[in-house]
């Protein structure tokens, strides 16, 4: 069991890696566990800082923080598996999500508002309409049919001979409005045909 913690400081913060040297705000958390959920789950390492050094936690306040951020800050109510682990002589909390399977998940801000996140390396952004669209189709039973009309392809010899297109880009090459270009992206994401790419910045688009 010790082996895996160490092999988990050693490897460093990632998509599915987060350490967090202590819990001060359910709200704060919530973001990290929808995004893990939203994505194909993740571990937290709580009483861990940025550096991997171990710092150890107040286990029984920490865990009450967690529980509440998985069951009262994220909706869906995120699924947890915490274990706890003595290393260096000090406590620290592994807090495993799991995927979710009624994706999107949303986690509250302080004000009260529900916001949906992904996970993107090791940063935890939030999640454009068209990943958010594009979770609820994933999660649905419904299928994805392509029509192949002259705006599909135009998408698809634009990134044939370029590496990427935005949104935005992409409304004003064809001429559309942002609502019938986002359905598209959407669609041709769905069918695994283009890949979406989330930065802080912008959101942007390639072939798979």
């Amino acid at each position: 069991m010790k082996k895996r913690i160490y092999e988990l400081l050693n490897r460093g913060e990632d998509d599915t890696l987060d350490y967090k040297q202590s819990i001060t705000s359910a709200a704060k958390i919530a973001k990290t566990m929808a995004a893990f959920a939203n994505h194909k789950g993740g571990v937290l390492l709580v009483g861990v800082k940025d550096n991997r050094k171990v710092s150890g936690v107040k286990s029984d306040e920490e865990y009450y923080m967690l529980d509440l951020a998985a069951r009262f800050y994220c909706k869906p109510e995120v699924t947890l598996d915490i274990k706890q682990h003595t290393i260096e002589g000090k406590e620290i909390l592994e807090c495993i999500v799991l995927p979710g399977a009624e994706k999107p998940y949303y986690a509250k801000d302080e004000n009260g508002k529900w916001w949906a996140y992904v996970r993107v390396k090791d940063n935890t952004l939030l999640a454009s309409k068209i990943v958010l669209d594009v979770l609820k189709r994933n999660a649905s039973s419904q299928g994805t049919l392509i029509n192949y009309s002259s705006k599909e392809k135009a998408l698809l010899e634009y990134l044939s001979e370029n590496d990427r297109i935005t949104l935005k880009e992409y409304k004003h090459m064809i001429n559309i409005s942002t609502r019938r270009a986002t359905k598209i992206i959407v669609n041709m994401i769905s069918a695994g045909l283009v890949r979406s790419h989330t930065t802080e910045k912008t959101e942007y688009y390639t072939l798979v």
